[in-house]
């Protein structure tokens, strides 16, 4: 290859291309302008990076302004960015293009895929540095950090209850829209989230995947397991701000609550008494029921 070189500062390249795109410098001659903003750059992967950059500052935007501008053809369902709106399509194709190598089961998006690799892997190198609990992908790390800083970030725009996670927030929801959209082929009973129907669906097969290390006692969903692991290692994890009286569930402290700020919100619709929790409203319904 023949060397060119320039004239105005003697810098010499191996190829043609390379000296164009180096003499832009000295005319300050920008040809390739962005559609968006105009913005103008003298090379044009220059412009790529900036339509990327743009793209990414479009998405985060949206999180702010609540603008969802893709829209599934099919159901309406509106998305803050081109990407979910791909993989929620799969959902209506039944396209699953992402399958383990272990176990051959497929999934909609490839993040899905590298979360369940771990299941296999057993791997968990996202740790906690406040209390060390490990976790397979970071996103449950970031989750997770918020139990500690109490760190709410994902706001319902109804009634303005705040949640960690997006995955609540959508989830809550659905209590406003009443809509259920994840229904049993068993019995037809309908959930708000995939996860309680997977919950649910083994009531009817009996499935219990989680087990304890300790005892061997089995559970059919995660959380089940983790309060029973507390058993044995005596944490108890939910303290109360007021008396420091602590629990090993967050509904026992919530319940507790009740006995500092004299609240109680679960009435009897037969004869008015009311209740600090809703497993004592429900065994003195019984008593009118028979």
């Amino acid at each position: 290859m023949v060397s060119a070189l320039i004239p105005l500062c003697n810098k010499s390249f191996s190829h043609q291309s390379s000296l164009l795109t180096h003499q832009r410098l000295h005319s300050g001659e920008r040809p390739y302008t962005c559609d968006v903003c105009n913005k103008a750059f003298n090379k044009h992967s220059g412009l790529i990076t900036h339509q990327c950059t743009q793209s990414s500052l479009l998405t985060h935007q949206h999180l702010h302004s609540g603008e969802r501008p893709y829209t599934c053809d099919v159901c309406n369902k509106a998305f803050d960015k081109h990407s979910g709106l791909i993989t929620h399509q799969r959902t209506h194709r039944d396209e699953c293009p992402y399958v383990c190598e272990v176990c051959n089961k497929a999934f909609k998006h490839q993040g899905l895929l590298i979360k369940h690799r771990s299941i296999h892997s057993g791997e968990r190198p996202y740790i906690c540095e406040l209390c060390s609990k490990t976790f397979s992908c970071p996103k449950y790390l970031i989750t997770h950090q918020r139990t500690h800083s109490d760190e709410r970030p994902y706001t319902c725009d109804v009634c303005n209850k705040a949640f960690s996670n997006k995955s609540g927030l959508i989830k809550h929801k659905h209590v406003h829209s009443g809509e259920r959209p994840f229904s049993c082929e068993v019995c037809n009973k309908a959930f708000s989230d995939k996860s309680s129907l997977i919950k649910h669906e083994r009531v009817h097969s009996g499935e219990r995947p989680f087990c304890c290390e300790v005892c061997n006692k089995a559970f059919s969903d995660k959380s089940s397991l983790i309060k029973h692991e507390r058993i044995h290692s005596g944490e108890r994890p939910c303290a109360c701000a007021v008396c420091n009286k602590a629990f090993i569930q967050k509904i026992n402290l919530v319940r507790h609550q009740h006995i500092h700020s004299g609240e109680y919100p679960y009435t009897c619709e037969v004869c008015k008494k009311a209740f600090s929790d809703k497993s004592t409203l429900k065994k003195h319904e019984s008593m009118h029921s028979g």
